[in-house]
């Protein structure tokens, strides 16, 4: 789950731009592979806390050693601390589904998340969705149901919790559409990393205390920490690769590699865990990668009619 954040521009470079953000899509589902491998021996809420405690530590030594930590402070503290709120949820939604489904499976399912937020979009900003998007995402939609089906025959409703992902990382995109990201990569990403851990961090905390099981803190080995660790590290490079890639190309040439984190999940998952997805679920994969790229489309089309619409007649 990494998006685009605002930064400074710089000189167009399509070539570049789809190397960076190809490499990025490629790195992420190692972090979700080792979240998988970690939830067999920790709870995922301590690995989701990890994460964002490790992203927040690496951008305060970066901080510390550029001697810019009064930078650190946002010029949006709130919005902020409500964008690490959604992106901690997600990610624990996330990888609390991955400890009992593949991470190929898992990710494929979020990928509905262009659908669910143009849904949001047009409730919300009321935004008009026409009738050929309506349709990409009813086929959209009919991909996740194909792959979820014996997912939620075998594994129950836990199998929803990539939907639930989805949803969470939607909100955080529209609270990107409504309040522009005003501040630098390492002050949003240091602000995401606090808030994230200072929220599971607290959940942990008082599930220890109530002694919950699956909540409560367990003592992880050195190995494990540096696991911890790596997953906060990739994270922090994975959203800067992706920032970088979107200062030099375009969201039109750059949005389709997303679904990179597909083969790179479906090639991880199988080498470490042995898991393939079946003929049925790649049905459904491409279903969604189908109305993701459709949607992504009338996207693009429908910003190029109103950026001619508003250009003034000579």
């Amino acid at each position: 789950m990494t998006t685009p954040a605002a930064g400074a521009s710089v000189d167009p470079n399509p070539m570049f731009a789809i190397f960076l953000m190809t490499s990025a899509m490629l790195i992420v589902p190692i972090m979700d592979i080792i979240a998988k491998y970690l939830s067999s021996a920790l709870p995922a809420l301590e690995v989701t806390f990890g994460r964002f405690f490790f992203q927040f530590l690496i951008c305060l030594l970066i901080a510390l050693a550029a001697g810019r930590t009064t930078r650190l402070k946002s010029r949006q503290p709130i919005v902020n601390f409500v964008r690490g709120i959604l992106l901690a949820l997600a990610s624990l939604s996330f990888f609390t589904a991955v400890k009992y489904m593949s991470v190929a499976t898992a990710i494929s399912i979020f990928f509905i998340e262009p659908m669910v937020l143009t849904i949001l979009a047009a409730l919300i900003l009321k935004e008009k969705v026409g009738i050929r998007r309506i349709g990409a995402i009813l086929v959209g939609l009919l991909g996740a149901i194909v792959i979820l089906r014996p997912n939620l025959a075998e594994i129950g409703l836990v199998s929803l919790l990539p939907v639930l992902t989805a949803f969470l990382f939607s909100f955080y995109l529209l609270i990107n559409k409504l309040y522009p990201v005003e501040d630098d990569l390492l002050t949003i990403q240091f602000g995401a990393g606090l808030s994230g851990a200072l929220l599971l961090g607290t959940a942990l905390l008082a599930g220890t205390l109530a002694e919950l099981e699956g909540f409560r803190f367990v003592l992880p080995s050195w190995p494990q920490i540096a696991l911890l660790a790596v997953i906060g590290l990739i994270s922090f490079a994975a959203h800067g690769l992706v920032v970088a890639a979107f200062q030099r190309g375009s969201a039109s040439t750059l949005a389709p590699l997303q679904y990179v984190e597909i083969v790179s999940a479906t090639l991880f998952g199988y080498l470490v865990f042995s898991d393939f997805p079946d003929g049925p679920t790649w049905v459904g994969i491409a279903l969604i990668i189908a109305s993701g790229l459709y949607i992504a489309h009338r996207e693009r089309k429908r910003k190029t009619e109103i950026q001619a619409e508003t250009v003034p007649e000579m």
